[in-house]
């Protein structure tokens, strides 16, 4: 094994340090020398603003782009929904890891009976908060920024009825209630756990495209960290995110559009299922396919296709139109 120290760069948060330090392990465990370097990136500096406010595809990517580009870093681990489907020049997808659970689910406080009346729900997604309003259209959407610790103390220190998180990133570090206490795991006393905090699965909401994936970016240039990564990468979930991501990428939405996509394999067969919601949650365009796996390559491009040609087109002109009022 050669002795090159493979970089690996990541967000200094605690999930993205979590989801670094679990690669790094892997590498160690096939032999491969690392050292991590973590960096702050504008989506964690910047919370007084929704997402889509900031103007840019890849806010949380772009830092560690940067530092790869420039050498200061071999490879960079992200959460992959994160990632803009366009890499910038020179950077590749080197490994997909498998993938983790793909649900959101509701992080609330006391019982469920606002759900029936009136609620307020924070998320900083509109994914969710369109989904959320299309099912309970009466209840108020607030912002909701911040890494995944910030923002379960936000939670805490508010008036709002819960918040939707992803339950991959809440498992990885420990964060997700359990349904029998009153604490949540992770946060001290100071920090106000003492309030009675559940959850519940949201499994009618169509995840986030690669939900629950970790990726793992390298320099086209970089033969070493490639091969290296190369021996990490999960096929079921690369042609999964694949086929979402491709999704996405047609129907042009980056982050700043309610999309949703799943793919997963059912025996010898891939399901998928794609919606694109109006920001308020009124409008709903949705698709849903079952194809043999060996037409897996072009199918998320196919789906938005019939996306836009059933209306689609017209949404994202509004959904671009309101974004910038």
């Amino acid at each position: 094994m050669a002795e090159k120290i493979i970089r690996i760069g990541t967000r200094d948060s605690e999930l993205a340090l979590w989801q670094a330090h679990t690669v790094e392990k892997k590498l160690n465990d096939l032999g491969y020398k690392t050292e991590i370097t973590a960096v702050k990136s504008i989506g964690d500096i910047i919370l007084d603003k929704p997402l889509y406010e900031l103007g840019i595809t890849g806010i949380f990517t772009k830092t560690l782009d940067i530092a790869m580009i420039t050498g200061q870093v071999d490879i960079a681990v992200h959460s992959m929904k994160d990632v803009p489907t366009a890499l910038p020049i020179g950077i590749v997808q080197a490994a997909v890891l498998e993938r983790a659970t793909t649900l959101d689910i509701l992080v609330h406080k006391g019982n469920l009976d606002f759900l029936d009346g009136v609620g307020k729900i924070a998320t900083g997604s509109l994914r969710r908060q369109a989904q959320w309003l299309h099912k309970y259209p009466n209840h108020q959407v607030v912002d909701l920024r911040g890494n995944v610790n910030t923002r379960m103390r936000k939670l805490q220190e508010s008036d709002w009825n819960g918040a939707v998180f992803a339950a991959a990133g809440l498992e990885r570090i420990n964060l997700k209630p359990n349904l029998s206490t009153s604490k949540v795991p992770g946060l001290s006393e100071e920090e106000g756990d003492n309030k009675n905090f559940s959850y519940i699965d949201l499994d009618w909401m169509t995840p986030a495209p690669a939900q629950g994936a970790m990726v793992v970016v390298a320099m086209a240039v970089d033969e070493f960290s490639r091969q290296a990564l190369s021996e990490l990468n999960d096929i079921d979930t690369e042609v999964c995110t694949h086929i979402e991501r491709q999704f996405l990428k047609t129907l042009e939405g980056g982050c700043t559009a309610p999309i949703g996509a799943l793919a997963i394999f059912v025996e010898d067969d891939i399901v998928f299922k794609g919606v694109l919601f109006s920001l308020d949650g009124t409008q709903k365009i949705e698709i849903e396919k079952t194809v043999p796996m060996q037409e897996w390559k072009k199918l998320g491009f196919y789906c938005a296709q019939e996306i836009l040609e059933n209306g689609g087109i017209k949404l994202m002109a509004e959904i671009k139109n309101n974004l910038k009022k």
